[in-house]
C-alpha cells in the first residue's frame, strides 16, 4: 500500500511558498532527501485550511475575465500549480455515494470502484473532510507485459483504509493498486505529483480483481491518436510511418496504435485477419497477444 509518511510540522505555508521550495529543490520521490523536503512543505500547505478556500472563491468572483484563469479546472481536479517537466500540485475533490455528483455521473466519473495503478509516483495528503477509503493492493509491474486478460499472479490484497484528515502518503509508481471507495462525506485531498517525459510512455493499468487480471491500459497518449488520424487520413507518409512502427517502436503500446490504424483501413475481414495474423510475429508479447484476441473476435 502507500507509504505512510509520519512528519509532524505545525507550521503552515503558502502555496506560493511551496512552489517556490519546490522549485528550488525539486520533487524526486526515489530520492529520500528530496522525498521528506516535499512532504514537508506539503504538509504545512495542508496546515492553511483557508487557502484553497479562498482560490476557489477568487476564481469564482473573478470567472468572466478571461485572463485570470492560467489553472487547469475539471469537475474533480483543481490544478494549483504547474511546474513543467518536473511536479504539479493539486487538489482533488472528492464527493460522497449520496452527492447529486456521483448520482448523476455514475462512480467511474470519479475513479470509483475502478482499481489501477499510476504511472506516475505522487504523495497525498488529506486536507478536508473525512476521505476516501481504498482497498489497497501491490503487484509487481515487471512481470507483465499489459494485454488485456493477462494474468498478475502478484497481485495481493493489503488492506483497506482511509485517507484521513492530515495522513501524509505516498503512492508508488507502479507498485501501489487501490480500488477507491466513496467519502462518507464531500472530502479534499492535495497532491504533489511528479511530472516526468518518461511517464507518458509508461503503462497506467485497471486491473480485475475477481479474475486478478489487466482489464485495460488506463494511459494512452496524444501521439497514438495523432498517428491514428494520419493514417486516417491516408497520406503515403503515415502509413509508412505506422508500418515502421507497428514493427520497430520501442513503445509497445505506440506499436500496438499502429497496428490498429492499419487494421482500421483494412478492406475487409480476410484483410484485417491477415494483418493481425502478421502483427502476432512483430516480436512484442502485449502486440501478439491482442493480435491473437482480435482475430478471434473475426467473423471470416
Amino acid at each position: 500500500m502507500p507509504r505512510v509518511i509520519e512528519l509532524e510540522d505545525s507550521r503552515t505555508a503558502s502555496l506560493a511558498e511551496c512552489v517556490d521550495a519546490l522549485s528550488v529543490k525539486g520533487f524526486d520521490p526515489g530520492e529520500e532527501d528530496s522525498l521528506l523536503h516535499a512532504a514537508g512543505w506539503l504538509r504545512r500547505l495542508g496546515n492553511d485550511d483557508a487557502f484553497l478556500g479562498d482560490i476557489l472563491i477568487e476564481e469564482l468572483a473573478h470567472r468572466h475575465r478571461e485572463d485570470v484563469l492560467d489553472n487547469v479546472y475539471g469537475p474533480q481536479v483543481v490544478m494549483l500549480a504547474l511546474r513543467g517537466g518536473e511536479f504539479f500540485v493539486r487538489a482533488n475533490i472528492w464527493p460522497a455515494a449520496e452527492d447529486h455528483l456521483v448520482r448523476a455521473s455514475g462512480g467511474p466519473s470519479f475513479v470509483l470502484g475502478t482499481p489501477h495503478d499510476h504511472n506516475f509516483s505522487f504523495l497525498t495528503l488529506g486536507y478536508f473532510g473525512p476521505g476516501y477509503w481504498s482497498d489497497y493492493y501491490e503487484f509487481d509491474y515487471g512481470e507483465v507485459a499489459g494485454y488485456r486478460g493477462e494474468p498478475v499472479p502478484s497481485l495481493r490484497f493489503v488492506e483497506r483504509s482511509r485517507l484521513e484528515p492530515g495522513k501524509l502518503m505516498l503512492y508508488r509508481a507502479h507498485v501501489d493498486v487501490h480500488s477507491q471507495l466513496p467519502a462518507d462525506a464531500l472530502s479534499v485531498s492535495l497532491n504533489i505529483v511528479q511530472s516526468t517525459a518518461a511517464q507518458h510512455w509508461l503503462d497506467q493499468y485497471r486491473f480485475d480483481l475477481d479474475q486478478r487480471s489487466i482489464a485495460a491500459i488506463l494511459s494512452p497518449g496524444p501521439s497514438e491518436a495523432f498517428l491514428k488520424i494520419a493514417v486516417g487520413l491516408g497520406s503515403d507518409e503515415a502509413l509508412d510511418l505506422a508500418h515502421r512502427f507497428a514493427r520497430r517502436h520501442p513503445s509497445d503500446r505506440m506499436r500496438l496504435a499502429a497496428w490498429e490504424a492499419l487494421a482500421a483501413r483494412a478492406g475487409d475481414v480476410a484483410d484485417r485477419d491477415a494483418l493481425w495474423r502478421d502483427a502476432e510475429q512483430s516480436g512484442s508479447r502485449l502486440v501478439t497477444m491482442e493480435a491473437k484476441a482480435r482475430r478471434a473476435k473475426l467473423v471470416l
